[in-house]
């Protein structure tokens, strides 16, 4: 079992930034695959990246390629989503979630969820 509580969120200005962190509880944080992704009001939850359990692979969607970088300390047990060059359709309720399948990129394959923070990104 793994429990997970993101933070970071809030209100930015477009071309912002904000650094979003995942604070996980439980056993073998480790050996999970960790991922982002992000839901918009009237919107289905979509992939934004995900890390592997050594974090030596990480893979992004094309929306936030080249602006955004996930990373995790496996020590301390978080995972994070740094986001830069924020723009309007950025704002979504992001979730960190974890998942035992490699290069796992689809919200069926994470087992568990966070309860997500609000990114909102003003114009």
């Amino acid at each position: 079992q793994v429990q997970l509580v993101e933070s970071g969120g809030g209100l930015v200005q477009a071309g912002g930034s904000l650094r979003l962190s995942c604070a996980a509880s439980g056993r073998s944080f480790s050996s999970y695959v960790m991922g982002w992704f992000r839901q918009a009001p009237g919107k289905k939850r979509e992939f934004v990246s995900s890390i592997s359990w050594s974090g030596t692979s990480s893979y992004y969607a094309d929306s936030v390629k080249g602006r955004a970088t996930i990373s995790r300390d496996n020590a301390k047990k978080t995972v994070y989503l740094q986001m830069n060059s924020l723009k309007p359709e950025d704002t979504a309720v992001y979730y960190c979630a974890a998942s035992r399948r490699n290069q796992a990129m689809d919200v069926i394959l994470y087992d568990y969820w966070g309860q997500g923070t609000q990114v909102t990104v003003s114009s």
